[in-house]
């Protein structure tokens, strides 16, 4: 690749988090995360299917690892049994980028089934989607054009996913007020663990 394609990349990519819609949902979202799993001792739920899939986990590593308790929950795995560690007073954030995904949409179902007070955040492309229906709070991602050249492949749409998720993570972590030792009881190796304990010793909070 020279050099004006590569630029004209990033651009695409930087201009799609650029444009991500900046709306109540996100302070909302955050408080029903904290009541949830702050307050009523829940926890945050992620799902999604492929490459969404694997930013809903990556979501709900990077919230265990800030002080809210989340595990990803594969729908299809769900329908098999997983569902059984949904419990009264967890929370669901769902990724879809077309809100048609069907697994996603019977997961929905299923969940109601079992905790019929179920809420759900939902990140999607289709705010007026089927999943997005569902929803307690829609959180669009502004639908951007894939950077793929076929215009199929989850590119600028898992990044612009993976903001959403930081914005989230980053917003529950001022609201609970999350501190260097707290990052340090949770991450206790690596250079990560290291640098938050030196945090604690120089006295930040």
């Amino acid at each position: 690749m020279i050099n004006e394609a590569i630029s004209s990349i990033l651009q695409q990519e930087a201009e799609a988090v650029r444009n991500i819609p900046i709306t109540s949902g996100y302070e909302e979202a955050v408080t029903l995360i904290v009541k949830h799993v702050h307050e009523l001792g829940g926890n945050l739920i992620t799902s999604g299917m492929g490459k969404a899939g694997q930013i809903a986990m990556n979501i709900a590593t990077t919230f265990c690892s800030t002080g809210t308790p989340a595990y990803f929950l594969h729908p299809s795995e769900a329908q098999h049994g997983d569902l059984g560690i949904v419990r009264k007073n967890d929370i669901m954030l769902l990724i879809s980028n077309s809100g048609k995904t069907r697994e996603l949409l019977e997961l929905v179902e299923l969940t109601r089934g079992l905790v019929p007070e179920m809420q759900f955040i939902v990140i999607t492309g289709n705010p007026d989607s089927p999943l997005a229906a569902e929803a307690t709070i829609c959180l669009p991602t502004g639908a951007p054009k894939e950077v793929c050249p076929l215009g199929l492949t989850p590119t600028t749409s898992t990044t612009v996913m993976t903001v959403i998720g930081d914005l989230l993570v980053v917003g529950t972590m001022k609201r609970i007020n999350f501190s260097y030792p707290d990052y340090a009881k949770r991450h206790h190796g690596g250079y990560l663990g290291s640098k938050s304990r030196e945090q604690c010793k120089t006295g930040n909070k």
